[in-house]
C-alpha cells in the first residue's frame, strides 16, 4: 500500500507525542469542515440503495449531464483500470500516487510525464490521466485545452480522465459539463473541499455507457446510507458553499504569504501548498519535533506539501516553526 497524508498514527508512533498535540497538515483537506446534519433512522436501517435526491444534488452542484457516486474516488481510481484491455497509459506528474499504482497493477503500460510534456504527449497514449488542480503542486489546465486533447484521444477509442478532486475553489476549471463524450471521465470529490474525507463519498462523471460498466464492478451499495445523507445536504447547501469557497480562497492565500515571509517560494491551491525543498527530510523532520506534521514527498523531485491550519493557535504554532527553520538556516 502507498503512503499517503493524514497517516497521523505513524507520526505519533514515530516520535512519541500524543495525538492532541499534534497539528495535521499533511492533507489538503479543508480543516472546517460541513457541519453534518441529524441523520434519518432510514439512513441507517435501510439497504443504501443509490437515492435520487443525492445524483440529483450532484449533478447540479457539479454541473455535468450524469453521475454514478462511489465510495471516494478511490474506488473509482481502483475500478477504472479494469474496464479496459491493456493500454498505453500516460500519467501527468508529479500527482496523486494510486493514479500510477493502479493502472500499473492492472496490467496497463504506464508512462509519467509532466505537465509540460502533456501536449506532445496525447498522441502517443490510449488514456491520459490528468489531476486538475494538480495534487501535490497546484499547475492547472484550461477547459478547452483538455477538451482538445479528449477530442485526440476519442479517434482510437481513448479515455482522458480528469481528476478535479481539487476543483471546488476553482469550479470554471471543471470540465464535468462535457463528461457525457465516451472518451472523458471527470472524477469529484466530497472529501476536501467539504472536509469530510471521512465520509468515504465521490463521484465519477462519464457517458452512461461507462457510468453502467463502472456500476457493475463496484457492485450494489457502495456508498453508505449516512453517506448518502449527509452528500445530500452538503452538495444542496449553496450558502455554505459560497461563504467556505471564499474563506479557503483567503486562507490559502494567507498560507502562501506566510510561507513566502520565510523565504519560500509555493505553488498550490487554496488547500494547500507545495515547494521543491532540497532538505526535504530535514524540513520534515523539524516540524515533526514540534508536533506540525506535513506530507514529504521523496519520489521523484523531492517536496513538502502543507495544508491549513485549523485555528489561530495552530496558525501561530506554524509561524514560530518556520521561524525556527529559517534561523536555522542562517546559522548554518
Amino acid at each position: 500500500m502507498l503512503e499517503h497524508g493524514g497517516n497521523l498514527h505513524d507520526a505519533i508512533a514515530h516520535f512519541g507525542r500524543p495525538r492532541e498535540e499534534w497539528i495535521d497538515l499533511s492533507t489538503g483537506i479543508n480543516p472546517q469542515s460541513y457541519p453534518v446534519p441529524p441523520l434519518s433512522a432510514d439512513a441507517w436501517h435501510h439497504l443504501p440503495e443509490i437515492s435520487p435526491a443525492l445524483a440529483a444534488a450532484a449533478e447540479a452542484y457539479y454541473g455535468a449531464p450524469r453521475l454514478l457516486p462511489v465510495a471516494g474516488t478511490q474506488a473509482a481510481i481502483q475500478a477504472l483500470p479494469r474496464l479496459r484491455t491493456p493500454s498505453r497509459v500516460v500519467v501527468a506528474a508529479p500527482a496523486y500516487a494510486e493514479h500510477v499504482h493502479c493502472w500499473a497493477q492492472a496490467g496497463h503500460e504506464v508512462r509519467e510525464v509532466t505537465y509540460d510534456e502533456l501536449a506532445s504527449a496525447v498522441a502517443h497514449c490510449d488514456v491520459m490521466v490528468i489531476c486538475n488542480p494538480n495534487n501535490p503542486t497546484g499547475t492547472t489546465i484550461a477547459p478547452e485545452i483538455l477538451l482538445t486533447w479528449a477530442e485526440q484521444l476519442a479517434l482510437r477509442k481513448g479515455w482522458l480522465v480528469v481528476d478535479e478532486a481539487f476543483c471546488d475553489t476553482v469550479p470554471q476549471l471543471s470540465v464535468a459539463a462535457w463528461s457525457d463524450r465516451p472518451e472523458l471521465i471527470v472524477l469529484r470529490s466530497v472529501g476536501k473541499f467539504f472536509g469530510l474525507a471521512g465520509l468515504r463519498l465521490g463521484f465519477v462523471a462519464a457517458h452512461p455507457a461507462l457510468l453502467s460498466a463502472l456500476s457493475d464492478v463496484l457492485g450494489p451499495w457502495s456508498v453508505s446510507g449516512p453517506a448518502q445523507d449527509i452528500g445530500c445536504a452538503a452538495l444542496a447547501d449553496h450558502s455554505w458553499q459560497q461563504t467556505m469557497r471564499k474563506h479557503l480562497l483567503s486562507a490559502g492565500e494567507r498560507l502562501r504569504n506566510l510561507l513566502a515571509s520565510h523565504g519560500i517560494s509555493t505553488s498550490g491551491s487554496a488547500l494547500y501548498q507545495w515547494w521543491s525543498e532540497p532538505q526535504a527530510q530535514a524540513f520534515w523532520h523539524h516540524m515533526a519535533q514540534r508536533g506540525i506534521w506535513v506530507r514529504l514527498f521523496t519520489r521523484g523531485p523531492c517536496g513538502i506539501r502543507l495544508g491549513l491550519p485549523q485555528s489561530e493557535t495552530d496558525w501561530q504554532r506554524l509561524e514560530q516553526a518556520l521561524a525556527a527553520w529559517t534561523a536555522l538556516g542562517k546559522r548554518e
